[in-house]
């Protein structure tokens, strides 16, 4: 996950007195507001809770009011803090830290713990609507959804709640999967957009996991819904042969055929992002992306109108990173002080073995780019599952004993070469402060090959290889 606290503001309390306030933006959006002082309290509870010499340094209280200046430090100590706290494996999964938020989401939303119901969309355009509490967190609405659905205990770890925005042409945009300590309604409610829809879909990318989903009724016909919509959308790429023996398949009943047909289909399970931009293999190259099977796949327009195809193994990837830029937009005032919108910029950077002993920066510039790293830190999340002889059903069992969040997962087989031609087939407030800022995925080994500011951690899943292997 992507912590930051890009800015802060003035606000009234109470009895009139300011405050400032902390904007935390969790993947580019703004989660809650917080004092200061309500952030020194979760320090004082998890320095308790863990011991002093787990928790990370926490910026200082101070006697006299804080200067600008002393703002602006303060905002950066607790930023660094955050990250800190959400990428320690103990602290940031702890219930501790993930109540917090979730209340800290609650209250600034201001909407009261109450009776609701909720609207969860399927990948068929039904709706399946479940009686809640607002205040209730991701993964119970999660469970009183496949309950509702009838779809068992052992499989509910193999989807996950996503928000997603409906485009007028009927398109889906991925935003991002809702995280434990999200409260679902409340993120639905505070975003005043009908656009916007929780989405249920699987969560793991390797298509070994289809079987145990399919051996179940209600597991069948989520696989089936998807995967119809899938090919709907254009995700999967299917020849006049393909599409005529899947009609005939959806004719006949025949949804296990179905799908094990389309796993056999190019682009299979993948998500697709919006076009966008990259730096790959040159400035100014337009791409379409999409994650899946353990890789981002590009279909690149170069400057002169060329198109190309490649694919980009998340194994390769040495380490990568997201930064969010804040510019504030011409609001036709000279005045310093008037209320601005700000444009956000966003950016995923991976380090990439291109062959043996050369490594590239390749950067994406999307408003998705948070989203395809969570793709990718949950393809190498499964991918280091499953090398620890770990699997969904055993994550499934320890998620539902109360101690650990399940991972997400695509079976491998050869990409592509890098960027060949593709196929023809187919209140008062005052805003104090914005930043460049920069956060990083889970992982090990620094990287010190790229300029600008910013922690660089690397892959666990990285595998140093030689040219014979590419």
């Amino acid at each position: 996950m992507h912590f930051s606290i890009p800015e802060t503001e003035v606000r009234s309390g109470e009895n009139g007195s300011t405050y400032v306030a902390y904007n935390i933006h969790v993947n580019g959006v703004l989660h809650c507001r917080v004092r200061y002082s309500q952030l020194l309290g979760l320090h004082e509870q998890i320095k308790k809770e863990y011991g002093g010499n787990v928790v990370p340094s926490f910026p200082p209280k101070k006697i006299f009011t804080l200067t600008l200046a002393e703002v602006e430090q303060r905002r950066e100590l607790l930023e660094k803090y955050m990250q800190a706290v959400r990428q320690d494996p103990l602290l940031g999964a702890s219930e501790l830290f993930n109540s917090f938020l979730r209340r800290a989401q609650q209250e600034t939303q201001q909407i009261p713990t109450t009776e609701v119901a909720l609207d969860i969309s399927l990948s068929n355009g039904q709706k399946v609507t479940v009686d809640i509490l607002s205040s209730d967190q991701t993964e119970d609405v999660l469970d009183v959804v496949a309950s509702k659905l009838d779809l068992p205990e052992d499989l509910v770890a193999y989807f996950s709640l996503f928000l997603v925005r409906e485009g007028e042409d009927g398109g889906l945009t991925f935003v991002r999967k809702l995280q434990e300590f999200e409260l679902p309604y409340v993120s639905i409610s505070s975003l005043h957009n009908s656009d916007y829809h929780i989405l249920l879909r699987k969560s793991y990318w390797d298509m070994v996991y289809d079987g145990d989903v399919m051996d179940n009724r209600v597991g069948l016909n989520l696989l089936y819904a998807q995967t119809v919509s899938d090919i709907e959308r254009g995700w999967v790429l299917v020849n006049k042969d393909q599409h005529r023996q899947l009609n005939s398949l959806q004719e006949k009943g025949s949804k296990k055929e179905f799908i094990h047909l389309g796993q056999t289909l190019k682009y299979y399970g993948y998500i697709k992002f919006e076009p966008c931009a990259t730096d790959f293999p040159e400035k100014g190259c337009q791409v379409i992306v999409g994650a899946g099977n353990n890789e981002l796949n590009f279909h690149v327009k170069l400057p002169n109108e060329q198109m190309k195809e490649g694919s980009f193994k998340v194994t390769r990837m040495r380490c990568w990173r997201v930064t969010s830029s804040q510019v504030p937009t011409a609001n036709g005032s000279n005045n310093p002080c008037a209320s601005t919108k700000s444009d956000v910029k966003l950016e995923l950077a991976f380090e990439y073995l291109m062959s043996k002993d050369r490594l590239r920066w390749v950067t994406i510039t999307s408003q998705q780019a948070i989203m395809m790293s969570i793709c990718l830190q949950s393809m190498v999340d499964e991918l280091m599952v499953k090398k620890s002889g770990g699997s969904i059903k055993k994550m499934s069992r320890k998620r539902h004993n109360g101690s650990a969040r399940h991972p997400d997962s695509q079976q491998s087989v050869k990409s592509p070469p890098l960027l060949d031609s593709p196929d023809q087939g187919r209140e008062q407030i005052i805003k104090l402060s914005t930043k460049l800022n920069s956060v990083s995925l889970r992982g090990i080994g620094a990287s010190s090959d790229i300029g600008g500011g910013g922690d660089f951690h690397g892959n666990f899943a990285f595998e140093g290889i030689g040219d014979d292997d590419l």
